[in-house]
């Protein structure tokens, strides 16, 4: 079976920014993969290219079968676009913006609602499909943009940080709906976000994207597995130099890493090697704030790949996503 989405040497330049620098990937149908990168990594100019917004400099990538760059109308009738800004008319109800969206498509009357009923039903939004737009939360503005994505039943879905500024139980409702769309509908799913506990909880796979490039990419248990076993992460007040060389003295440390008043330690047997950190840290006189024994997370993955954490990369705005 062929891949739902491939790219072979990917780029996009604007001007002499090179915004994305060579990208290989390849989705396949049916699978939820999520696409994970800092401010201007290239990751908007990516999904972009793929959606059929921006056109590539360089390299090749299909959708559904059909070239991004000159089957352009072919993509778009075969995917779906949720992305983070969704401009709806907040006068116009649910049923009413659902009913223009499947116009669009060119679909009949009957199919539309057919279809409606599918969406209204699938997206949990109820009876406030007949209220106007305006009266939605944050939350029910998100489900509708994801019914209105849905309308026309697409090949492949693109979600662009789906709940981003949703409250915690909006946010698992619309990983509810994520989940069963992938599960009922077989649908391939492309997921940005900013929240790496999303990535780890519905993606088969996770790409990590960093200055363009495609730094790693495997399921969530793969990319773990390759921080280590156990970290042991000590908050320190001192000479970090010297607090990293006895703590790389301790027998069973793999590697160590600074970042900030932060020092992470990979080990096998975290449990065992604790305490002698502790000990090494102590006989340093150095002030640890806090030591802590815990397992990997994507969070140390990314920290690991592109050299921050992916909530202080998405707090620092970067110009040129932006301007991309």
């Amino acid at each position: 079976m062929s891949a739902a989405i491939t790219t072979t040497g990917l780029r996009r330049t604007f001007g002499d920014n090179e915004a994305v620098a060579g990208v290989d990937l390849a989705v396949q149908p049916g699978e939820i993969y999520g696409f994970l990168g800092p401010n201007g990594a290239g990751k908007s100019t990516c999904v972009k290219m793929l959606c059929t917004l921006l056109t590539p400099t360089g390299g090749t990538a299909t959708v559904a079968g059909f070239d991004v760059a000159t089957q352009a109308s072919e993509i778009r009738l075969r995917i779906g676009v949720a992305l983070q800004d969704a401009s709806l008319d907040g006068k116009q109800t649910g049923r009413e913006l659902l009913d223009l969206q499947g116009s669009l498509y060119g679909l009949s009357k009957s199919n539309i609602r057919k279809r409606m009923d599918d969406v209204i039903g699938l997206v949990d939004i109820g009876s406030a499909i007949d209220d106007r737009v305006e009266t939605y939360s944050g939350g029910m503005k998100r489900r509708l943009d994801l019914a209105m994505s849905l309308i026309h039943k697409p090949q492949i879905l693109f979600l662009d940080e789906p709940t981003t500024g949703l409250d915690p139980v909006s946010r698992t409702d619309v990983w509810n709906e994520v989940r069963a769309l992938n599960d009922q509908e077989g649908m391939t799913i492309f997921l940005t976000t900013q929240y790496l506990e999303e990535a780890d909880t519905l993606a088969d796979r996770v790409g990590i994207i960093a200055h363009g490039r495609l730094e790693a990419e495997g399921t969530p248990a793969e990319l773990k597995k390759t921080i280590g076993t156990d970290l042991i992460v000590a908050k320190i007040e001192g000479d970090m130099d010297a607090a990293a060389a006895a703590v790389r003295a301790v027998d069973g440390i793999e590697s160590v890493e600074i970042h900030g008043d932060e020092l992470s330690a990979s080990v096998s047997d975290g449990a065992g090697a604790v305490s002698a950190v502790a000990v090494a840290l102590n006989s340093s006189d150095l002030r640890v704030t806090s030591l802590t024994l815990r397992t990997p997370t994507l969070d140390d993955v990314f920290l690991d790949v592109t050299g921050a954490k992916l909530s202080a990369s998405h707090e620092a705005r970067s110009d040129q996503e932006e301007s991309s």
